[in-house]
């Protein structure tokens, strides 16, 4: 195989299926190019990935449907050629950020420092979301940059070029970082509200900083933990706080009557 289909080897599943194998070396590094089902289409490959090291004018845009290889592998070769290094998920290279190409249309962008992180995890999409299986978990990329789970682009977060697909930290500006708390701006004025959810959206307040009403809201999971309301709230953590500064400000916030009142229905069940 080898003499006729130059990069190619014949290999076989467990059922007995046989199959072929391309790979090409360059620079002293062997990279598999991929399976196929029949030696011609498994020299293609090769033929297509040796061209991509060799012909710097042929560039990730080039890619189309029409191609032998798969884009990831297209962008693998093409970082390698022009950079010298080699990364094995779909990653280009600038010299202060990075372009993680998840398909032709679809490019994230990171800062360096993240480099280690995306070259060994693999990005996935399920709707909007984008994740990488870390440790086992499915993890949304977008917790890593503060972005909550709940948070609404435009109220909690914005990307400050406007590219939603741009996580490098320069372009992430959180509004509110802590759980049930929402920023106001009237004028030269900004105070935050806090609000949770029981049967419904309840107000808690407004209060004229953020950890004042992130330990609002934590005031109030603990008055409605107490009516009897079983729902798993989950707190906002204060990062920096003493545990007397915390009681201080616990201590001085007032609360919605609406919370301090609040009785759940004795046939009502809080999932």
């Amino acid at each position: 195989m080898e003499k006729k289909f130059p990069g190619v080897f014949p290999a076989q599943k467990k059922n007995g299926t046989i199959y072929y194998r391309s790979s090409i070396t360059y620079k002293q590094k062997h990279i598999s190019l991929g399976s196929y089902d029949t030696p011609s289409r498994a020299f293609a490959a090769y033929l297509e990935g040796s061209n991509l090291l060799k012909d710097t004018s042929v560039s990730i845009h080039d890619y189309s449907d029409l191609r032998i290889l798969p884009f990831s592998k297209w962008v693998t070769l093409i970082n390698f050629r022009d950079n010298k290094i080699y990364i094995a998920t779909p990653i280009y290279l600038h010299a202060k950020y990075f372009e993680y190409l998840f398909s032709p249309s679809i490019i994230l962008k990171f800062d360096i420092d993240d480099l280690f992180y995306y070259s060994t995890r693999k990005i996935m999409k399920r709707g909007r979301h984008f994740f990488v299986a870390d440790y086992g978990m499915q993890v949304n990329i977008a917790n890593r940059y503060g972005i909550k789970n709940y948070a609404v682009e435009g109220r909690d977060y914005r990307f400050v070029n406007g590219d939603n697909m741009d996580f490098r930290y320069e372009n992430i500006e959180i509004f509110n970082v802590y759980h049930g708390v929402t920023r106001k701006e009237k004028g030269n004025i900004t105070r935050y509200t806090a609000k949770i959810h029981i049967n419904g959206n309840y107000t808690i307040g407004t209060y004229s900083t953020d950890t004042e009403a992130a330990i609002a809201y934590n005031k109030a999971i603990d008055i409605l933990k107490k009516a009897g309301v079983t729902k798993n709230f989950t707190p906002n953590y204060l990062d920096g706080l003493s545990p007397s500064a915390y009681a201080n400000i616990y201590s001085g916030l007032s609360v919605s009557p609406r919370i301090l009142n609040y009785k759940p229905d004795r046939d009502y069940r809080l999932e």
